[in-house]
């Protein structure tokens, strides 16, 4: 029998309240059913604080006008707000014949090529899930965290997803210990000198994501395409206008 690796289905939803958000996606995979289409919805949602399935409360530093919401996806306590990307995806990894570490990291890596493009380096650290601004010559905020992740899986299937901060006020993440770390920084898109609007770092993080999700588990071209995506970005570290314009790669 062949493999159901058709395309996830993107849907847009705009700005929504993350609780209604949240119970969507719990109905969506409690309803599911071994032919139902994978969806990836693409969110921004208005200030709000959640905090993981085992997480501790006494993460809030600072109680606000900030909702806290209790989930239950794994890791801590994060923030979403405006000028962040949020995409949640709602696939089915028994189906697919993928372990939850492989979609992790291939989640890890669609934000790092995503990021790549606008000409920035970014790193995973092991054992703190999420991608984090790399020591390179030139960056700033060395270090500090630029995307989120968090998972919840049931029967195979997965739903959350990550957060990518475009352009967003960075002041909420100073009343938490950002996904646990007392002290971690946090940084945007916008921090690090690039202008970019949410709907284009959407679209490219999304067909990222979508890519990393048809490869095939033993395809080398996964490391290829990091490669590649490694080329460019020193090709874009030493051009002297500090053009985001890449290569064109066929």
């Amino acid at each position: 029998m062949t493999q159901d690796v058709s395309l996830p289905q993107v849907r847009h939803q705009g700005r929504v309240d993350y609780e209604p958000c949240f119970r969507a996606m719990q109905v969506f995979t409690e309803q599911r059913t071994a032919d139902t289409i994978d969806e990836l919805w693409i969110v921004e949602h208005p200030p709000v604080f959640t905090l993981g399935q085992a997480g501790l409360p006494s993460h809030l530093l600072h109680a606000s006008a900030i909702p806290l919401v209790q989930t239950d996806r794994g890791g801590q306590i994060t923030y979403h707000g405006p000028g962040q990307v949020v995409i949640y995806m709602l696939f089915d990894l028994k189906r697919r014949g993928m372990m939850v570490k492989e979609w992790v990291r291939r989640i890890e890596e669609a934000i790092i090529l995503t990021l790549a493009e606008y000409g920035l380096h970014t790193e995973r650290h092991e054992g703190a899930p999420g991608i984090y601004i790399s020591d390179v010559a030139g960056q700033q905020h060395v270090g500090a965290k630029i995307a989120a992740l968090g998972l919840k899986v049931k029967s195979g299937c997965t739903y959350h997803g990550l957060s990518l901060n475009v352009a967003m006020d960075l002041q909420p993440f100073l009343d938490i210990n950002p996904c646990g770390y007392a002290g971690l920084e946090t940084t945007d898109m916008r921090s690090m000198g690039v202008k970019a609007g949410f709907k284009d770092v959407a679209e490219r993080l999304s067909q990222h994501l979508i890519t990393q999700w048809q490869f095939d588990l033993h395809s080398p071209y996964i490391g290829m395409e990091r490669l590649s995506q490694h080329l460019i970005t020193q090709w874009q570290a030493t051009s002297s206008n500090g053009s985001p314009n890449a290569p064109v790669i066929d």
